[in-house]
């Protein structure tokens, strides 16, 4: 099961008793907190879960695999997810 935005703000709304509209506002708030710290480029730390942080990839050379003709990919950023050693730790005890 994919977690949409939605089921996030309906599982505070059960959890917590806030009304649907409060909890779409603070998931809503959340994300964009969150997109905006990685725009500015600011490494996110959240304890227990993980790092996400933006990374500059050089242009390269790529290869079509099929073809096998090369082609330039393009200079850009990219979001890296590290998970803590605590999150690694729960998904590999079961």
């Amino acid at each position: 099961m994919n977690t949409t935005r939605k089921n996030l703000y309906i599982k505070i709304h059960k959890t917590l008793g806030l009304s649907k509209n409060i909890s779409s506002k603070i998931i809503d708030d959340f994300f964009d907190l969150f997109s905006n710290e990685l725009i500015k480029k600011e490494k996110i730390k959240i304890h227990s879960f993980g790092t996400f942080q933006v990374i500059n990839k050089k242009e390269r050379i790529g290869r079509n695999p099929k073809t096998g003709t090369e082609h330039t990919i393009s200079a850009r950023n990219t979001i890296s997810f590290i998970a803590s050693k605590i999150l690694k730790k729960q998904l590999n005890s079961k």
